[in-house]
């Protein structure tokens, strides 16, 4: 799926950059990097077709948002264009994309949220079977820790590594992806006040992305003072992306969102379009992102690509 960074909207009362005038260059080349990345230390030869299932998880589809996140701010905190080949900075986004892939994997589990469509093709457990998807799920979260603490990198900065398994592990479990999904599958057929259903998604979705924005942060040395700014960054983010999913699972077609679309709806569960109706979600997210900018405003280093995938997280149409 291609990535298309729209122009800017204006934004009221906002410090931030106005996007790079080579966003969409700049997306086009770091997702053939991360994909050949991907291709190359993704096992393809795993036992009895193990790993067959694991790359189709992974590879050819989807937006590569948190990879993009990382690689961006690894970016902005460095003040470079460009990381070595190996450099931790692409075992992260690497590590990230893999924790989301298995993710979707498991969402998609008929145990779970029941679909047989993911980034245009069928879901691993229609393609491989349930047991096949559970366990390529399984291999790909082991994975993307091994990613962190394997390579010739992670045995010379061990405080990075182990800085960096933290972040994600933590992003990943019971107070982050994890514990949100849990809410959500308890609160179908309830009706969630606004600070439940942001705690739910915090979690659930916008744990992920944070940690993406404060793993490149790491990687390329943040401070704790440029930690900070970032992390009001990343959250706001977090919960604009959410919020605009809960949009276009309610207005966008299956074939444009390549999922099935009106699952929420049809499953009964709460949302932030439920909660608050179309119009005010969409403009609920625009707040999120005039947060988001704020905070990058506040930071010295360029940060023109993350004001710009924050701008198209929000102004997203699929």
């Amino acid at each position: 799926m291609t990535v298309v960074i729209p122009a800017a909207t204006p934004m009221p009362d906002t410090r931030a950059p106005s996007p790079a005038p080579d966003m969409s260059a700049w997306v086009a080349r770091r997702l053939d990097q991360m994909e050949h990345f991907l291709r190359a230390h993704l096992p393809a030869h795993a036992p009895a077709g193990l790993g067959e299932a694991m790359r189709y998880a992974v590879l050819d589809g989807g937006k590569r948002l948190r990879p993009l996140l990382v690689l961006a701010t690894w970016e902005a905190v460095a003040a470079a264009a460009e990381a070595a080949p190996e450099a931790p900075v692409w075992w992260a986004a690497g590590a990230v994309e893999l924790i989301h892939a298995y993710s979707l994997v498991h969402d998609d589990l008929p145990c779970m949220d029941d679909d047989v469509l993911r980034r245009g093709k069928p879901t691993a457990h229609v393609r491989f079977g349930e047991a096949q998807a559970l366990l390529a799920g399984d291999a790909l979260q082991a994975l993307a820790f091994e990613w962190l603490s394997a390579p010739d990198w992670a045995r010379r900065t061990p405080a990075l590594a182990v800085a960096l398994v933290r972040e994600l592990a933590t992003a990943s479990g019971a107070d982050g992806m994890a514990g949100g999904q849990a809410i959500d599958l308890a609160g179908v057929g309830q009706r969630l006040d606004q600070a439940a259903l942001e705690d739910m998604h915090r979690r659930k979705t916008g744990a992920l992305l944070l940690a993406s924005v404060r793993m490149g942060a790491m990687a390329a040395g943040a401070d704790d003072a440029t930690l900070a700014v970032l992390d009001r960054y990343g959250r706001a983010l977090g919960l604009a992306f959410q919020v605009i999913d809960d949009v276009l699972d309610a207005t966008a077609d299956t074939a444009t969102l390549g999922k099935t679309a009106g699952k929420d709806a049809a499953a009964d569960k709460p949302t932030f379009v439920s909660l608050l109706g179309v119009e005010p979600a969409r403009a609920y997210a625009d707040a999120l992102l005039t947060q988001a900018l704020h905070a990058l405003g506040e930071l010295p280093t360029p940060t023109a690509r993350l004001a710009a995938l924050a701008r198209w997280v929000v102004q997203r149409r699929a």
